[in-house]
């Protein structure tokens, strides 16, 4: 159990993970590259942000028919798509065609966890506990590891060790290259969102109400601090402050220096948990809320700059790129609203629902819906 008389107590100088192989972008990086989507969120900091440019009015590419639902977002690298689907298998087609390029069956199920890849390799979790490392270059398996519990967090790849985090309230630092354990951190409940890196130490907000500071290189506890409700989920952290919502009807920004929450928002009348991850992007923290409403806070005060409302709950977490939020809600559409003031400029009708969360990389918007549709918008 954590030992909450240490909550207050400062962390030590934070280490810096050496430069790798990977072709990962540093652990400072708060938005992705142009031209890769390479895991959850886009980045290692969660912020949802690309800095791609997408089409005013984009259209369907292309649709790929996998039959079953989408709970996973995809990955974009190397102008190939990665992602996992209800029948668990992970998949990769190509960005430009659609086409399938090969299919790697995982467990029984793979749920919301989305694949990371680099140096060669795709990472996924499924719903029955087990982690699979795969050959990006044909699909072959490399490596599985088996955890107590089913996963739904998504990996992230810190220079030559993969975290991923698993039901049976572990954080997991894996050898990429041969998946053997070099640590694992025990929390009191589940571990469901994804860790945020930065300067070598991971950052999430636990199912256990607790707010996790772990060593990517020891994992050890750096510091750990109240998260003030059960959270599920990803934590986006800009300037050092992590901004995510609980399923206390609340979104938080906590300064983590101080250990202190700066702000805390909740909509004055319709009180629904947050499901969805933050995007932040200058000054503008956005999120979906289960009480179908799309919201952008002030990044400093909190104070509610607009709100959307869609026909259904949000689960899918928003992605910026170009001044434009997109966000699929359970309303069976997809959204493009201006971050500035929340006009909608545009959207798609896809008439089944968007609880994944869109990957933004080369002029291209990938999504997939519950009905086992993987979308593509140029």
């Amino acid at each position: 159990m954590v030992d909450r008389r240490e909550f207050l107590v400062a962390c030590a100088a934070l280490g810096i993970v050496p430069r790798s192989a990977f072709s990962q972008p540093p652990t400072t990086t708060v938005s992705a590259p142009a031209n890769a989507w390479s895991q959850f969120r886009g980045s290692y900091a969660l912020t949802g942000v690309s800095a791609t440019t997408i089409a005013p009015a984009p259209k369907l590419a292309w649709a790929w028919e996998g039959g079953e639902a989408f709970d996973s977002s995809p990955a974009i690298v190397d102008e190939m798509v990665y992602a996992g689907t209800a029948t668990g298998e992970l998949i990769a087609v190509g960005l430009a065609d659609g086409k399938l390029r090969w299919r790697y069956k995982a467990g029984e199920a793979i749920g919301e966890s989305s694949p990371a890849v680099g140096d060669g390799r795709a990472f996924i979790g499924d719903l029955l506990g087990v982690f699979h490392a795969v050959s990006v270059a044909d699909g072959k398996p490399l490596w599985t590891f088996k955890t107590q519990s089913e996963i739904k967090s998504s990996p992230v790849i810190v220079g030559d060790i993969v975290l991923v985090g698993s039901y049976d309230g572990r954080l997991y630092g894996l050898d990429a290259a041969t998946g053997k354990q070099r640590w694992a951190y025990q929390t009191e409940n589940y571990v469901h969102g994804t860790p945020c890196v930065v300067n070598g130490v991971a950052h999430f907000a636990g199912c256990d109400e607790v707010f996790h500071a772990v060593d990517v290189k020891t994992g050890k506890e750096r510091f750990a601090t109240s998260a003030t409700a059960y959270t599920g989920a990803s934590v986006a952290l800009v300037n050092n402050v992590a901004y995510f919502g609980t399923f206390d009807n609340q979104v938080l920004a906590l300064d983590l220096g101080s250990r202190k929450v700066l702000w805390r928002y909740e909509h004055p009348d319709r009180k629904f948990p947050f499901y969805s991850s933050a995007a932040v992007s200058d000054g503008t923290v956005v999120l979906g809320g289960r009480d179908r409403m799309i919201h952008a806070l002030d990044a400093k005060t909190g104070k509610v700059r607009w709100t959307h409302m869609t026909r259904a709950r949000i689960d899918s977490s928003p992605a910026i790129a170009g001044g434009r939020v997109y966000a699929g809600s359970n309303d069976g559409r997809f959204y493009a609203l201006d971050v500035a003031t929340g006009k909608v400029v545009w959207q798609h009708d896809e008439g089944a629902a968007l609880s994944a969360s869109p990957a933004l990389a080369s002029g291209r918007i990938v999504i997939g819906s519950t009905e086992g549709r993987l979308l593509c918008f140029a």
